[in-house]
């Protein structure tokens, strides 16, 4: 149903693009036709795409399918706001039209000056028989065209004004320009903006009962790398970069870190395994490992040879400077359906509740059940902050966090937007971010 869907989308998408760039802007004909089977093209790029890249058919029509995807929704978004000022520039033409075609009937014609009357000049009478006088005049030469030249009547088409643009195709045309302007603009800022280095965000958490002795106590928090066909092994290790360069005492990797198989992204991931921080790296599930073809269970493996822990609704015990904090996580929604969903009881039962905790879980909308369970702070991801503008607006209405710190059922929660993308290399509004968080 989610696949129908989706390819039912995409495909209104391409239809609506289809009459506004291709049927408004052109007349019947051959470019008409060659932009129709160019759109038809695109949506096959579009559908390969998400096709190949979850089988593992290779990232050859990553790059194009999804950029191509980018500027499709945005496009689309363009001409929709473009259409109330498109229908009252057509209603303004066509009162313009109106008065210029009713301009000659409204002048009042001219009165032509009287020709004045000829007098027949006297003619001389000649007599009967007086021979009739007949003047000669020169033939006149016929001069055929010369050899290979265009007819009379071609020249004159030719010499002819073309015919003024019609309402329609200038509209069309104009509003065409703006819209495709508008995303290719927008797209270009996107994809600087998620290929750039992550921003530092840094934060300061207030836990009324952390015991004095954990205050400043820092965790680097990153989420969503979503290692995948268009991410490099450089991406990888920029993130470590920086989160070594924060001199944190806990790594907190909440959730979505690949997009396919170990066997496919293994490498990738390697550079996993020079983080640096006092107390060690954590990982919880996203949604994403569960989708992988390899399954989630390989991931976990492989984390844990690269020095990575993940915790599966479990807590650990962080000692600083005498005192103890709780860090728990616990796995994803999307496990359910795996026999891996989350277990708040098992993660955060049992413990001494006069300690502040900590929660590592992957989507912030779980924080309604780590209120029940009397978590301090929960650290999420999920959202990517919306990733492209104005999706923000949609998140929102899925989760209570979209982005940054907030306080939900009595729990603080910071959601992080990310420091990878999702499908196409784009963001807007929400760049990519490795956060340094410090309690208080």
């Amino acid at each position: 149903m989610v696949v129908l869907v989706f390819v039912g989308l995409i495909l209104l998408a391409h239809y609506y693009l289809w009459h506004r760039m291709v049927r408004s802007t052109t007349g019947p004909g051959r470019l008409r036709k060659a932009l129709t089977w160019g759109m038809v093209g695109l949506f096959v790029l579009v559908v390969g795409t998400f096709v190949g890249t979850r089988m593992e058919l290779g990232s050859g029509l990553a790059w194009p399918g999804y950029v191509w995807l980018a500027l499709l929704f945005y496009l689309v978004l363009f001409f929709v706001v473009l259409e109330v000022p498109r229908a009252v520039a057509g209603v303004f033409l066509r009162r313009a039209e109106r008065k210029r075609a009713a301009a000659p009937e409204l002048t009042p014609k001219r009165k032509r000056a009287p020709e004045p009357e000829l007098t027949p000049e006297p003619v001389a009478v000649l007599a009967s028989t007086a021979a009739p006088v007949v003047e000669e005049t020169a033939p006149v030469e016929t001069v055929p065209p010369a050899e290979g030249a265009a007819p009379v009547e071609q020249v004159a088409e030719k010499i002819a004004p073309p015919a003024p643009l019609s309402r329609r195709l200038f509209l069309g045309r104009a509003t065409a320009a703006v819209a495709g302007l508008g995303a290719l603009s927008t797209v270009g800022y996107g994809i600087t903006s998620a290929l750039g280095d992550p921003v530092i965000e840094r934060v300061k958490v207030t836990l009324p009962k952390l015991d004095p002795r954990l205050g400043g106590l820092r965790f680097a928090v990153v989420s969503d790398i979503h290692l995948g066909p268009l991410t490099g092994k450089a991406h990888t290790e920029r993130i470590v970069r920086m989160i070594n360069g924060l001199e944190a005492d806990v790594v907190a990797i909440v959730g979505d870190l690949v997009d396919g198989s170990v066997a496919e992204l293994g490498a990738l991931a390697r550079p996993l395994k020079n983080l640096e921080s006092r107390y060690g790296a954590y990982f919880v599930t996203g949604n994403h490992e569960y989708f992988s073809p390899g399954g989630f269970a390989e991931w976990i493996e492989e984390l844990g040879q690269l020095g990575v822990r993940p915790l599966r609704n479990e807590r650990v015990e962080i000692r600083h400077q005498g005192a103890v904090l709780d860090l728990a996580g616990v796995n994803d929604l999307n496990g359910t359906s795996q026999g891996d969903g989350p277990d708040f009881g098992k993660a955060l039962g049992n413990r001494d509740t006069s300690r502040s905790t900590v929660l590592l879980a992957h989507q912030p909308v779980q924080v309604g059940e780590a209120a029940r369970h009397g978590v301090d702070l929960q650290l999420s991801g999920h959202t990517h902050g919306g990733q492209m503008a104005p999706f923000s607006l949609v998140v929102g209405l899925q989760q209570p966090v979209v982005s940054g710190l907030a306080t939900v059922d009595g729990v603080q929660v910071y959601v992080t937007r990310g420091a990878g993308f999702w499908g196409p290399p784009v963001r807007v509004g929400a760049p990519p971010e490795v956060t340094m968080l410090e309690l208080a």
